[in-house]
């Protein structure tokens, strides 16, 4: 693959990003350096651990970024629970998120079963 760009997992972490950018421009604006801050790092870490996982020369590093960026997938899922709590986010957006999210772990973990397969057929 030529660029990560073509990623179906980094599509996909990608329309999280833009989800979660227009989700946040409604939170309460003593939540800018908390929870809106938090969630904005949280959903752009998912599409850049990809991309820079990608960019490496190794199996073996690119494996340990997509495991970082499927952490970074279940700590925005969190905040977005937080932000259920706090009643700052409706169920029905919590469930739009929960569908995008599914989604997209599947995708990296099928992208990681994927990166242990070739790692395996390189060390024959």
């Amino acid at each position: 693959m030529a660029s990560f760009t073509e990623l179906e997992t980094w599509k996909q972490a990608r329309k999280i990003r833009v989800y979660i950018s227009g989700v946040v421009k409604s939170f309460p604006a003593d939540e800018k350096f908390r929870l809106t801050d938090q969630v904005i790092r949280s959903s752009r870490s998912i599409g850049n651990n990809l991309a820079e996982g990608h960019g490496r020369f190794h199996y073996q590093d690119n494996l340990r970024f997509c495991i970082m960026a499927r952490g970074s997938l279940t700590e925005t899922l969190d905040h977005l629970i937080i932000a259920l709590d706090e009643k700052i986010i409706t169920e029905e957006e919590l469930s739009h998120f929960q569908a995008e999210y599914d989604s997209c772990l599947r995708l990296i973990n099928g992208y990681i079963q994927y990166l242990k397969s070739k790692k395996q057929e390189n060390s024959k």
